[in-house]
């Protein structure tokens, strides 16, 4: 663990904070190359429900999954940090996933299917 992740896990989080982040589940829709990435990533589309709608994003991913396993699993993604400039592709989510033991990213996903919009509490 570096300082700065140990200054993270040390620094208290109020509840209403983490209120504040709006952590949703979602259906990938569409899974794309994303060649112009500086990273190996996957240009994503994922549906969080009526009330959010699609959303596209970039992953990290590439490692574990393929472009065709990615359609109809559900992730879990913020929705509502501000818009990241990737290249010339606007990511409108975060997918959340984990590091493994190479740094490659695992996706956190429900064990079972939750409606697209669900909110994380």
């Amino acid at each position: 663990m570096s300082a700065g992740d140990k200054k993270q896990v040390d620094s208290p989080l109020g509840y209403d904070e983490f209120l504040r982040v709006d952590v949703r589940v979602g259906t990938i829709i569409k899974a794309e190359a994303f060649p112009e990435a500086r990273q190996p990533a996957f240009k994503l589309v994922v549906d969080f429900g009526s009330e959010i709608g699609m959303k596209k994003t970039s992953a990290q991913v590439t490692v574990h999954y393929s472009l065709e396993a990615l359609p109809g699993r559900q992730v879990a993604a913020v929705v509502n940090f501000p818009p990241k400039q990737i290249g010339k592709f606007m990511s409108q989510v975060l997918v959340l996933g984990f590091p493994d033991e190479n740094g490659d990213i695992v996706l956190l996903e429900p064990d079972r299917a939750i409606p697209n919009g669900g909110r994380m509490s």
